[in-house]
């Protein structure tokens, strides 16, 4: 099997991931330039791979996602039609990105960062402890990273409700939801808001001065997807009002974020330069493996992406 090996990294990282996928994947030959093998290739393995690199691939069976996100991937016009593609379903990152949403859920909830601006100011006064119970937590999105998000939240002892686009599975403990009316329902009622939602061009821009004008006043917003969710200017206007009361923000629509941004210095906004969760090369390698295997052997393949949707 001949394999393209191309996406949106530096030479380092791109080495990293060639080695870790040869030691899964050892009989293949794997390719750096498309032109050295253009008529051979069946498979590419992408990571944001720039608009146009997979044009030109006649023997192409397969688009396989090292990211679990694939919007950029699936905005390009040049994508070959009829290829199925297939996003990155990683144990690990899902696992990594439930750390992460109980991480800002506690620390919210707590007033963890209330107490970090207090130690600056040299401030010492203890805030009102809630009961988990007494929490009310929404999560958009109930995916793979969603559903594990709302589970282990949900083991704390928070009230989670899940919201998606489509009827989501049942999950123990965790109230599920999926119209328009249902998020307009749900809004008024969260302490927090984890946005976990695919990029589509129906979620683009859904974080917005209408949805938080819905939210419960002082609520908080933790987006841990992508920085084209939110509307900035938004954000920090329903922050400067105290619609809202503190954001916690892991991606962001210009990366790195700009040297002068005001989200750097505002004091209601926690940052991460999106590390909520990063893929783990071991299990994205195996991930990758079972796919092909699969491929080869002509069964199912496993997370395809719907085109229609985008996710």
């Amino acid at each position: 099997m001949h394999i393209l090996l191309c996406g949106s990294f530096d030479a380092c990282e791109r080495d990293q991931w060639l080695r870790v996928l040869q030691a899964q994947i050892p009989d293949a030959h794997w390719h750096l330039d498309r032109a050295e093998a253009a008529e051979r290739i069946e498979v590419a393995v992408v990571a944001n791979p720039p608009p146009g690199s997979l044009r030109g691939l006649p023997g192409l069976r397969l688009i396989q996602s090292l990211w679990a996100g694939v919007d950029r991937l699936m905005a390009d016009d040049s994508l070959p039609a009829g290829v199925p593609v297939a996003r990155m379903v990683d144990p690990y990152m899902s696992a990594a990105m439930a750390e992460t949403a109980v991480w800002a859920s506690l620390s919210l909830h707590r007033g963890f960062f209330a107490y970090q601006r207090q130690q600056r100011e040299g401030l010492w006064r203890q805030l009102e402890q809630r009961r988990a119970c007494d929490v009310r937590i929404g999560v958009l999105g109930m995916g793979q990273l969603g559903r594990r998000a709302a589970r282990q939240l949900a083991a704390l002892g928070y009230r989670v409700t899940g919201w998606s686009q489509r009827t989501a599975a049942a999950e123990p403990g965790i109230d599920t939801c999926s119209t328009d009316q249902a998020l307009q329902e749900l809004l008024p009622q969260c302490d927090i808001l984890i946005n976990l939602l695919p990029l589509t061009p129906a979620t683009r821009g859904l974080l917005n001065r209408q949805l938080f004008a819905a939210m419960r006043r002082g609520a908080s917003l933790v987006n841990l997807a992508r920085g084209a969710h939110l509307i900035e200017q938004d954000l920090l206007q329903a922050l400067d009002d105290g619609q809202l009361g503190h954001a916690v923000l892991d991606a962001f629509a210009e990366e790195p974020l700009p040297a002068g941004h005001p989200f750097w210095q505002h004091p209601q906004i926690t940052l991460l330069p999106h590390v909520a969760a990063l893929t783990d090369m071991r299990s994205a390698a195996e991930a990758v493996a079972a796919n092909l295997q699969a491929l080869a052997r002509g069964e199912p393949l496993s997370y395809l992406v719907d085109r229609q949707r985008g996710y």
